[in-house]
């Protein structure tokens, strides 16, 4: 049986609905939630520093993640760029029209670009993970490329985030080879994209309750568990005082970190799932035959 983290009304972060619908959890940043996944943007409306956006969500939320940005930013709101924590369906889904559509550079982890090119599939899903509907619905989900080519971009050798002065990015393989987390030192906020999330994924009940738990990566789509578990070690080395992930609601303070040491000390007993297919043969790439990445 799979162990539970869960977290409390008091390790939520506050949140502020705004005009465009979007939910502000600091100063600077806002989230918008389509369905199962979290869009964020980086930027204060009141100033003149431009802004960023952090995944593009499903297929159909283009139009939505414009609006939302015009109603925060001003009518021609243009990001100074995307940055992608990886490219999975439900974080790169609209992606090719946005970056089309604002002509703007695409930051991705290298390691990530066939998946934003063209070139390469993910490896297929697995559905024997347990915890529910999600997870055996998991095959059918697109795995196919995006190709962003006129405007991908390898994110600097330095570290720093185009776009967000102050934030490094930090490499968190395991749920893809490429997947990055974003972190800024001066306030402790980490961006965790897949690499922690705080609502379960398998099961449609936690996706439409968003009830706050702590768990590791969305377990159908994690394809390496051995570099899933360094990086949550490493993010729990950073002892974070806020938490965004792309799944779930944004969580703060020493019960959140509490939950994130858990997570981090027995990653294997909570979040990898027994027997399941990447648990026993981690998709690396290059270690696989390339049918199982195209």
């Amino acid at each position: 049986m799979t162990l539970q983290l869960s977290l409390t009304s008091t390790d939520l972060a506050p949140i502020v609905e705004t005009a465009s619908g979007a939910r502000q959890f600091a100063l600077d940043l806002c989230y918008s939630r389509f369905m199962i996944v979290n869009v964020i943007f980086y930027g204060n409306p009141a100033s003149e520093g431009g802004w960023t956006l952090i995944d593009t969500g499903l297929p159909t939320s283009a139009r939505t993640i414009i609006k939302a940005a015009k109603h925060r930013f001003g009518k021609d709101a243009r990001p100074t760029a995307i940055i992608m924590t990886h490219a999975h369906f439900d974080h790169a889904g609209s992606l090719e029209t946005l970056a089309e559509h604002w002509d703007v550079p695409v930051y991705a982890h290298p390691l990530e670009a066939p998946y934003l090119s063209g070139e390469a599939s993910y490896p297929p899903a697995d559905p024997m993970v347990g915890g529910g509907v999600v997870a055996l619905l998991s095959p059918v989900f697109p795995r196919s490329p995006v190709d962003v080519r006129p405007w991908l971009r390898n994110l600097p050798f330095d570290q720093s985030v185009p776009g967000m002065p102050g934030w490094t990015w930090i490499h968190t393989p395991g749920h893809t080879p490429g997947h990055v987390s974003l972190w800024r030192e001066e306030d402790r906020t980490l961006i965790a994209g897949d690499a922690i999330v705080t609502t379960g994924q398998e099961s449609i009940y936690e996706v439409i309750t968003q009830q706050p738990e702590m768990h590791g990566p969305p377990r159908y789509l994690t394809a390496d568990w051995e570099d899933a578990e360094k990086s949550v070690q490493l993010l729990a080395s950073l002892e974070p005082e806020l938490l965004i992930s792309g799944h779930g609601q944004p969580v703060k303070g020493s019960g959140m970190r509490e939950r994130l040491h858990q997570l981090a000390a027995d990653f294997q007993a909570i979040a990898v799932p027994p027997g399941g297919r990447y648990a026993i043969d981690p998709a690396k790439p290059g270690k696989h035959d390339n049918d199982a990445y195209r």
